[in-house]
């Protein structure tokens, strides 16, 4: 009869241990999936600021272009 409870026992120690498996499983799945979805985010924002400094970066070359302050100036003929 001990060995029918020991076996008893060891079965729900090992189903126990499954169950906890499984849960862990289960977590690090969930977790993965929002790690997936950050990263996926993440590439999403990085891909909208790069076209925004694109643009900006257009904008201020634009405005130098445009302003006689950043105009590359001619020394040599100055001093003629």
């Amino acid at each position: 009869m001990n060995c029918e409870i020991d076996g008893e026992t060891e079965n729900q120690v090992e189903q126990e241990e499954k169950r906890r498996l499984i849960n862990q499983v289960l977590e690090l799945q969930h977790t993965l999936e929002d790690l997936s979805a950050r990263v996926d985010a993440v590439k999403e924002e990085n891909l909208k600021l790069k076209s925004e400094n694109q643009v900006l970066g257009q904008y201020i070359e634009n405005l130098m272009s445009a302003s006689s302050v950043f105009q590359t100036t001619d020394t040599k003929s100055k001093r003629k």
